[in-house]
């Protein structure tokens, strides 16, 4: 059994918040950087999208002013104690993270009566057990521009391929320029209610260049992609050809009489950082 104390999970948790909102994960930035936008309209827009990216590495400043919901994924070895609390360890980092790292601060306490923490805790935490001794953990900030355009919905297994494509494409196109795009799209598929969304979520926490490693599903992350920028809504929604830079899809066994589709939008600042202890 190996050890690992509270502590060192907090400064963890407090650092990547710091990094994940001051750059993009590679390929993301890379995408942004070649995207084929012809539009004289919004070409201009990828290029600001662009600079703005420069302007927060050389500076040391957040690429986002919305530094989101800390979202953290946490895959905790089965051979591993965790000295302490780790929930608790866990709204440390983030508390440490968000205050000393000068991030804005945007959780309230109660949905209805408002009220700011102060300090974006407490996170949203998923935890899994897995093999081994290790733990690691994921940090997403989750602004909520593109958050509130995400949409789920409960299929039954009669609807087609074809019909889960238009309710992607349908989903960014009835939001628009709200989300910032061009934008990352996180798509479940399967599971119950809950797990649907989690999945979405997850998917926004792979690396764009990865396709799902079934063909099948590869296949439609690509049609829905091509279906997604056939919308126009295009940079920022100026219009133009690129209005999503990549859909991941993950899926998970369902019931008989159901087919549960969740979209999680990401805005073109779709972050995440790991570590592992």
């Amino acid at each position: 059994m190996r050890e690992i104390k509270s502590e060192a999970i907090t400064e963890a948790i407090a650092r990547l918040c710091v990094q994940a909102n001051s750059a993009l994960p590679a390929s993301l930035e890379g995408c942004i950087r070649n995207a084929n936008e012809t539009s004289p309209v919004s070409r201009p827009v990828m290029e600001d999208l662009c600079r703005n990216l420069d302007a927060a590495r050389e500076l040391g400043l957040p690429i986002c002013q919305d530094t989101g919901m800390a979202v953290v994924f946490a895959q905790v070895g089965q051979e591993v104690h965790i000295d302490g609390d780790f929930t608790e360890a866990v709204n440390r980092g983030v508390r440490r993270g968000y205050v000393e790292g000068l991030l804005r601060c945007s959780v309230v306490a109660d949905p209805l009566r408002r009220g700011n923490t102060g300090d974006n805790t407490p996170a949203v935490l998923h935890v899994s057990l897995v093999p081994g001794d290790k733990l690691t953990l994921t940090v997403a900030p989750k602004g909520f521009g593109s958050e509130n355009m995400s949409r789920l919905k409960m299929f039954t297994p009669a609807a087609s391929r074809e019909d889960i494509i238009g309710f992607v494409a349908g989903t960014v196109k009835e939001a628009g320029g709200n989300p910032c795009p061009p934008v990352v799209l996180g798509v479940g598929i399967g599971g119950d209610f809950e797990l649907c969304a989690k999945l979405a979520k997850e998917a926004l926490c792979r690396e764009v260049s990865v396709r799902n490693s079934d063909p099948y599903y590869a296949d439609l992350e690509k049609e829905m992609l091509d279906a997604v920028n056939a919308t126009g809504v295009g940079p920022q929604g100026f219009g133009g050809a690129v209005t999503a830079l990549a859909v991941n899809i993950e899926t998970y066994p369902t019931h008989i009489a159901g087919l549960p589709v969740a979209v999680n939008v990401g805005c073109h600042v779709t972050r995440h950082k790991s570590v592992t202890i």
